[in-house]
């Protein structure tokens, strides 16, 4: 070995030691990069993202021609819904809550597979017992409004001269009460959804706060918040509340939604009177194109038009509007023909469909009621009057009680509804002389 070599071999080896040192030293371990975060879907406040697995029932319940004729003619008011759904002759594609895609299959004309539903129709209930046009039914009563103590946060409360407060939860609540014996007398089962002034719902608007911070924009001032927590609380939480017990409790065939309406009054305490008075029925229907885009709210228009709840509701209303109208003497409200939330219904003047909360929660037919105005100078003696039995001078005519005039329409409506549409019973046809 070259003396050279010999001098410089144990540099060399060590430097051979040391890369060999370096290439065995464990290398770093580079975690993958984490995966981006679902996006949350729009959502409706309180909203829950819903489960579209739920639809697969109504596979094959429906064809393409009624899919799209309820979709374009009932429950949008504009064309946003193209954004979420694609129609072709076998299936609707429908946008979730993300970015997966709900198959909707159509049935074949003339083949299509049963609604599968807990509530009956009027075509589904067997013939009525003379004198029970409501036997086999189940009715839920839903008295609008919270009333008591409440009526001042839920802004339905109302005070004029030396007359006591109207307040519409509290009188809701008078016409269920008066409602119920009398469609128990015709055979009905009849459930209140409340039966007291006092909220469904166990949250109350101090619970909300951070949500009505959170939901804010821009962040607005403590008095505003509360207000909005208010309006969370009677406007959004009580009626989950009550369309929860509703369809996992009391599983009706029918909701009856009691309301009086109003027009603006202003100052409670000095409101505005207005020198009219007027009838409406609401049914589901009529999204906004900002509503199609909450996925909540998306999913819940499917559900409604696939449970086929609103040709019940129309059906039902249509009588029950013409009674109420016939024995109350009230014309119909109109809404403006460019309402961007409302639609008419089978061109009905007291039927309209608007996109409510309980009537779209509700899982069942829903009728909301709207009659009278009770900032109204016809109305408001009546409804400062309380109830009575007869007749008694208001206005300078004599007037039933308008709560009783209420329950007596509607049940009216409801069992000319039955009387005409449902079978006699068995064994009633023959018993009947020969013409």
């Amino acid at each position: 070995m070259p003396p050279s070599v010999k001098r410089t071999l144990p540099l060399l080896i060590v430097l051979g030691l040391a890369a060999l040192a370096i290439w065995m030293r464990p290398k770093p371990v580079v975690p993958p990069p984490a995966p981006a975060p679902p996006v949350s879907p729009a959502l409706s406040v309180l909203g829950e993202i819903p489960d579209w697995s739920k639809l697969e029932a109504f596979q094959e319940t429906i064809t393409r021609s009624d899919f799209e004729r309820l979709l374009t003619t009932v429950f949008v008011t504009g064309g946003a819904w193209r954004n979420f759904i694609e129609i072709d002759d076998h299936e609707a594609r429908i946008r979730g809550s993300g970015e997966d895609i709900f198959h909707l299959r159509f049935a074949p004309p003339g083949l299509t597979k049963p609604t599968p539903r807990h509530w009956k129709t009027t075509a589904d209930l067997p013939p009525a017992p003379e004198g029970k046009p409501l036997d086999n039914l189940h009715i839920a009563i839903d008295p609008g409004h919270i009333g008591g103590e409440w009526a001042k946060i839920e802004e339905r409360w109302l005070l004029v001269g030396d007359g006591p407060p109207v307040r519409e939860g509290d009188m809701t609540l008078q016409v269920a009460n008066l409602l119920k014996p009398r469609l128990e007398a015709l055979g009905a089962r009849v459930s209140l959804v409340r039966a007291k002034p006092e909220p469904v719902t166990p949250l109350r608007p101090d619970s909300l706060l951070t949500l009505a911070a959170d939901s804010a924009d821009p962040p607005d001032s403590p008095a505003a918040l509360r207000k909005l927590a208010e309006r969370l609380f009677y406007r959004t939480a009580e009626i989950r509340a009550r369309a929860k017990f509703v369809n996992d409790s009391l599983k009706p065939d029918l909701v009856l939604c009691l309301h009086f309406n109003a027009d603006p009054w202003g100052d409670p305490a000095n409101p505005t009177l207005v020198e009219r008075s007027h009838l409406h029925l609401l049914l589901n229907g009529a999204y906004t194109d900002e509503e199609v885009a909450l996925a909540d709210q998306r999913y819940a228009l499917l559900d409604k038009l696939l449970r086929r709840t609103h040709e019940e509701e129309a059906l039902v209303g249509a009588t029950v509007a013409d009674v109420f109208a016939e024995k109350s003497g009230l014309p119909p409200f109109i809404y403006p023909v460019d309402s961007p939330n409302a639609r008419p219904v089978n061109g009905h003047p007291y039927l309209w469909a608007r996109n409510l909360l309980a009537n779209r929660l509700y899982d069942c037919p829903v009728i909301f009621m709207e009659p009278y105005v009770m900032n109204s100078t016809i109305d408001l003696p009546r409804l400062q009057a309380g109830d009575y039995d007869g007749l008694r001078e208001i206005n300078g005519a004599p007037r039933p009680s308008i709560f009783r005039e209420y329950a007596d329409a509607l049940t009216e409506g409801l069992a000319r509804h039955h009387t005409a549409l449902r079978p006699p019973p068995a064994g009633l046809y023959e018993a009947l002389p020969p013409p």
